[in-house]
């Protein structure tokens, strides 16, 4: 008889260890950012790469400079380590599980609704009534969220489509023109391929949207309207349900903003709705 041996995860590196140990022998811009990393170490697991520059006085050359040296191939990698050191210096939730999911739900969606700027909805709605083509782009969860937006777009007959392919966004993104609309939805901001689609919309001169949770991030810079999201989440919890929620919260709040404004909205409604009937028992 065999038995299988389940393997045990490797233990993530210490951002901390390599951080202190290296700290007196940084040049002083690397050694600033590596001490207020461990003076706020919750905090800089959150921010992305633009707030900790922005944190610390430096560019963001200088923080991956501060990665790299530290061993580990970026700040992404970097956070994961170091979500790993604080994760085991904190100690376990007491609540439900099913308990916990609700409240930081809840929680997200309240924070959502409490900064959302409903004159920012009407203005991208008009834009979307006229524009000739929206794409809309996101990976992982975030991809989840444009396939969502898309939907609730077709319903109102507007030409959306969405994109979790990387190498199809970017052909969709080159071919728009300033009659086109572009949505890139990255909870972080930092999505390498979202940032890099939604900048080539905006070279092609479509109206670029970001849909985020930060306001400093790489893609807000390649948006024309940015709409934010107020769920944080950690690199090791990438991907929970509270952030699509919260994300979710600003499609919804995108298709409700077309219906106000679309006359015929009702009967694409029926059209749409009726397309189905056969598909259901």
């Amino acid at each position: 008889m065999s038995f299988s041996v389940r393997s045990v995860p490797e233990r993530l590196p210490s951002a901390v260890a390599r951080l202190s140990a290296e700290l007196e022998y940084l040049p002083p811009s690397l050694r600033r950012v590596a001490g207020h990393v461990l003076t706020h170490r919750e905090e800089t697991v959150y921010q992305t790469i633009t707030e900790l520059a922005a944190a610390t006085g430096v560019g963001e050359s200088t923080v991956t400079r501060l990665c790299r040296r530290l061993g580990f191939s970026g700040f992404h990698a970097f956070k994961i380590a170091l979500t790993g050191d604080v994760s085991r210096t904190v100690p376990a939730g007491v609540l439900d599980p099913l308990e916990q999911a609700g409240s930081r739900t809840i929680a997200a969606l309240q924070a959502t609704l409490q900064q959302g700027d409903s004159q920012a909805f009407v203005a991208l709605a008009a834009r979307l009534v006229a524009a000739a083509r929206i794409e809309i782009f996101g990976q992982s969860n975030s991809g989840l969220c444009a396939q969502y937006l898309a939907a609730r777009l077709m319903r109102l007959g507007l030409p959306a489509y969405a994109h979790t392919d990387p190498h199809l966004g970017a052909v969709a993104a080159a071919s728009q023109g300033p009659k086109g609309v572009c949505i890139g939805v990255s909870l972080s901001g930092s999505t390498l391929d979202t940032v890099q689609t939604l900048q080539l919309a905006q070279r092609s001169g479509a109206y670029t949207v970001a849909l985020t949770h930060r306001a400093a991030s790489p893609i807000a810079r390649h948006a024309d309207l940015v709409l934010l999201s107020a769920q944080a989440e950690s690199p090791l919890d990438s991907g929970d349900v509270s952030s699509l929620v919260s994300q979710l919260m600003l499609a919804e709040g995108i298709y409700l903003a077309l219906v106000q404004q679309l006359p015929d909205a009702p009967e694409w409604l029926r059209r749409t709705a009726e397309s189905v009937t056969d598909k259901k028992y």
